[in-house]
């Protein structure tokens, strides 16, 4: 029998899952409040598509995580308390401006691109197809990113300022999508995961740098909390988990 149809460590796997799920359901829903009040209309437009896509991930994770767990996705996603959640702090902090949101955005795909590539060849295979999937996905959400990055970093006077000053409210925050998980060491030793979680951040951190050094930016120091980069979330999750959930509260019986 292949390694592919192997059972997982379901409870490891599981927390995989909801980590990952709740990072692109929280920062999908965050990206969506710059519908119809992006700078420009074609952001209007490409920011609505990257919060489409990004719902859309996590919906797909949260039906892997229910089928693992026997659990419901509508109420994995919607009907958890804020202290519940397991996205990383990165993802946080508020919307800001457009200056937050492209450094928010460009380190949480940068990010995300290492954890995808380290899972992509795991032996479960539901999970596996899924990532091969959104590699190619976020790919594109990527590009936007970095693109944005670039022309903010470059400009003068107020737009690099204001991309200065985004950075260092997320530094400290900066590392924490690769918050060690719970019961990590069985996740790499069925082959779910090609790495530590403390390897994938040394992977991220070469990856960026390059980027960082061309526009004279600064690198994000070390999560100043490791072990707590996915808890103790602030009240602008707690405003944003108000917003997402209101019409679950309002009528219990809606679907996702």
């Amino acid at each position: 029998m292949s390694t592919a149809a192997a059972a997982p460590p379901a409870t490891a796997v599981a927390e995989l899952l909801r980590s990952m799920a709740d990072d692109e359901f929280v920062i999908g829903f965050s990206d969506s409040e710059w519908t119809g009040i992006a700078p420009l209309l074609e952001e209007d437009v490409a920011m609505s598509s990257l919060a489409q896509d990004e719902l859309g991930h996590a919906a797909a994770l949260y039906g892997l995580l229910a089928g693992l767990t026997g659990s419901d996705p509508d109420a994995l996603a919607y009907d958890r308390e804020p202290h519940d959640y397991r996205h990383c702090r990165l993802l946080d902090h508020g919307r800001g401006d457009w200056a937050m949101t492209i450094a928010r955005r460009f380190l949480y795909d940068s990010a995300d691109a290492v954890r995808l590539e380290a899972l992509v060849g795991g032996s479960w295979a539901p999970l596996a197809e899924l990532v091969g999937k959104l590699i190619r996905e976020e790919r594109y959400h990527r590009m936007h990113a970095e693109a944005w990055l670039e022309r903010l970093a470059r400009s003068r006077g107020e737009a690099r300022d204001r991309l200065l000053a985004a950075l260092q409210a997320l530094a400290l925050d900066a590392a924490t999508v690769f918050t060690t998980l719970p019961d990590e060491p069985a996740l790499i030793a069925a082959g779910i995961l090609d790495a530590s979680m403390a390897e994938l951040e040394v992977r991220w951190r070469a990856s960026i740098a390059p980027t960082f050094a061309i526009l004279d930016l600064p690198m994000p120091p070390a999560a100043h909390d490791p072990g707590r980069g996915r808890l103790d979330h602030g009240e602008a999750f707690r405003w944003l988990w108000g917003e997402f959930t209101s019409v679950r509260r309002a009528d219990p019986g809606a679907t996702w």
